[in-house]
């Protein structure tokens, strides 16, 4: 906040107390000497011109010492009708504010305003002395000016010619920077061609096509761990060199002048052109690149290029290595927790399972089915939130529990209370959803539980089908007790029951109902000889429903086809 004041003018009195006043306060205020004047004489005038009509307010802002004081006076004067005009003065802060107004201000405090008035003049006057003085000193400068461009236009020949001079060294200068330039440009062109891709071969293979031969007449590339890259023969010993010291090595006749780099005699392998010898760390030394000289050497800039270059594609080589080891890993663990579908009498079970296309393709989609002691078939599809190596062991765990609890007991319902409790107690941050299915044998009838996972699909005999939209519990790991419920529909035989994952039928723009919709409607339009090859039937499901190749998710689809209990296992 700032102490603000609001005095009203209209005569001439008041106007010569407010003029006094403000000119007290900026003297107090520290205001400039110059900037105050101004500032009288200004506010004078429109308080003169004001009185001309019904006079004007004057309001006074004082900046005080509160957090965010800009130390600045502010004066707004407001001619009554007319446009308000404001001055702004610096000041220092925090400022007093005037202990009387305007009209408290006595004789006496007007005629030491009015004496006060000169010692403004006086300031002025100096001030103006000490402009004069300047322009005196600046019109002798202007003269020693002329006299040295008198003596300035018999140096002009010579500096004719050094400007020729100068025009040679630019054109030499804009050379070099054009090469710079073009260098920059191809490694930066040539490094975001060899990290674009994380597959090995291609890597391998593009780093050649893009020196040769503007950069190099042969490029050969030495990994340690691939005896088998160069296919066998000798290497220069340059290389050897390079390997073992971790340095650059330049193989030629003579020095090469190489920044960084170290002079060898001569290659047998390469006795006419010069030999660069790159190592290839990142960190740790992966290989060795051997450059052969377009010409007959190598240009410095050139070389400085090339071993940047060097270094980020071994930083590319390393990263395409490790995709590889941690792909490999992704795809063992991912094929090892797969499921061997059961066959038995009176229900036929097919499953696709399709990884997201980015990432490391692994995820904590799962789907299972085992046989019961009693003969009944247990159904399950489930999805472990994340993506990675964590969501696939949490999702393997899970299954195995499952698996475990179901043999104390089939009610879908009681098996995943025991699981969300399990999930609670061992991940309290992971969190997992599923669906529990149970054929029975002779039992045309389905018992089923969800965790808040997507409804089930179920195709009748006649085409017709049905969501099992049935309120979902809670999704398994959420904190905080739950009991399922199971929940039992006609399931009459040649019924065909669909569990899936979310990455089937939910996208970003449209959500997972109209997905749904969709999965109902390719069901209801296969036909029952469709369905006697279930496999045929579960590609012909995820075929129109996944008609762009790119999925952010993975998909999984477990198909449950009822038979009577005549018709005999499964093929």
């Amino acid at each position: 906040m700032t102490p603000r004041d609001t005095w009203t003018i209209r005569s001439t009195p008041d106007a010569a107390r407010a003029r006094a006043l403000l000119a007290r306060l900026t003297a107090d205020a520290g205001v400039p000497a110059v900037e105050r004047a101004r500032f009288l004489a200004d506010l004078t005038a429109r308080l003169r011109q004001s009185l001309d009509s019904d006079g004007a307010d004057v309001v006074l802002d004082l900046p005080d010492a509160g957090v965010g004081t800009d130390g600045l006076m502010r004066v707004d004067v407001r001619p009554h009708g007319r446009p308000a005009h404001r001055y702004t003065l610096p000041c220092r802060t925090p400022v007093p504010p005037p202990s009387t107004g305007p009209a408290d201000l006595t004789a006496q405090d007007l005629a030491d305003a009015l004496l006060a008035e000169d010692e403004h003049t006086a300031t002025l006057v100096a001030r103006l002395a000490e402009q004069e003085e300047l322009v005196r000193l600046h019109r002798e400068e202007l003269h020693h000016t002329n006299q040295g461009v008198l003596a300035l236009h018999a140096e002009l020949e010579n500096a004719a010619e050094a400007q020729h001079e100068l025009l040679d060294a630019e054109r030499a200068a804009r050379a070099d920077a054009e090469k710079a330039r073009r260098l920059l440009t191809f490694l930066a062109d040539a490094s975001a061609a060899v990290t674009a891709s994380l597959d090995l071969e291609d890597i391998r293979r593009r780093l050649p096509e893009l020196l040769v031969p503007d950069y190099a007449e042969r490029a050969d590339i030495w990994l340690f761990d691939d005896e088998d890259a160069l296919g066998g023969g000798d290497r220069p010993a340059a290389a050897v060199a390079a390997a073992r010291s971790g340095r650059p090595q330049h193989a030629a006749p003579h020095p090469g002048g190489l920044p960084g780099v170290d002079d060898l005699p001569p290659s047998v392998l390469s006795p006419d052109r010069p030999l660069l010898c790159i190592p290839l760390t990142a960190p740790r030394p992966l290989g060795v690149l051997t450059l052969t000289a377009p010409g007959r050497r190598f240009d410095p800039d050139t070389a400085v290029m090339l071993m940047q270059l060097a270094g980020r594609w071994a930083v590319a080589l390393d990263h395409a290595r490790r995709y590889e080891q941690h792909r490999d890993v992704a795809e063992a663990l991912q094929r090892a927790q797969l499921t061997d579908l059961p066959a038995t009498d009176g229900l036929r079970l097919a499953a696709r399972y399709l990884p997201a296309t980015h990432g490391l393709n692994i995820g904590g989609d799962w789907y299972d089915a085992f046989v019961q002691p009693d003969g009944s078939v247990l159904a399950v599809i489930g999805d472990v939130t994340g993506h990675g190596l964590n969501a696939a062991v949490m999702m393997g765990q899970l299954r195995t529990a499952l698996r475990a609890y179901a043999v104390e007991d089939d009610s879908p319902a009681r098996i995943l209370t025991r699981l969300h409790r399990m999930l609670c107690h061992l991940q309290p941050s992971l969190y997992a959803t599923a669906l529990v299915a149970r054929f029975r044998p002779g039992d045309p009838t389905l018992v089923w539980a969800a965790a808040g996972h997507p409804p089930a699909v179920v195709r009748a005999p006649d085409a017709t089908v049905r969501v099992l939209d049935a309120k979902p519990g809670i999704m398994l790991g959420v904190p905080m007790p739950f009991s399922y419920e199971d929940h039992t529909v006609p399931l009459p035989p040649g019924s065909t029951v669909a569990l899936y994952t979310d990455g089937l039928v939910e996208r970003r723009a449209h959500g997972i109902d109209p997905g749904i919709e969709r999965l109902g409607q390719v069901m209801s339009a296969l036909n029952s000889a469709d369905l006697e090859d279930l496999d045929a039937s579960a590609d012909a499901l995820l075929k129109p429903l996944l008609h762009d190749s790119e999925r952010d998710d993975d998909v999984c689809l477990l198909l449950c086809h009822s038979l009577p209990a005549a018709s005999g296992a499964a093929p």
